[in-house]
């Protein structure tokens, strides 16, 4: 995809993954797989950001006969989350005005 992901909008993403469910690593990064090219390992830092900023939390649990680490949304993470979409939606529209507006004003 030529878009790019800001930090702020992986932030947002992966909040949005734990918001559904409760997700382990490897399955948030094949979920973002679909919008962008990242490696997993490159995941591993925001999920940190996130940890302690307070908006996610870990538990471990047995998967296999190993332990998986599963990230969780905290009420902060919920509350950052809402913020995210406010944002997002801000930040879509004045875009849409640009992209698909812009098209419409010359097609008049």
């Amino acid at each position: 995809m030529v878009y790019q992901l800001t930090p702020a909008l992986l932030d947002a993403m992966v909040l949005a993954i734990a918001e559904g469910e409760d997700a382990y690593g490897y399955m948030i990064a094949q979920r973002l797989r679909n919008i962008a090219s990242q490696k997993e390992s490159s995941l591993y830092p925001v999920l940190k950001r996130l940890l302690e900023a307070g908006f996610l939390e870990t538990y471990d649990q047995e998967y296999q006969g190993r332990n998986r680490r599963y990230y969780k949304i905290t009420e902060a993470g919920r509350g950052q989350l809402l913020f995210y979409r406010k944002e997002w939606d801000e930040f879509k529209t004045a875009a849409d005005e640009i992209l698909i507006g812009g098209e419409e004003d010359e097609q008049e």
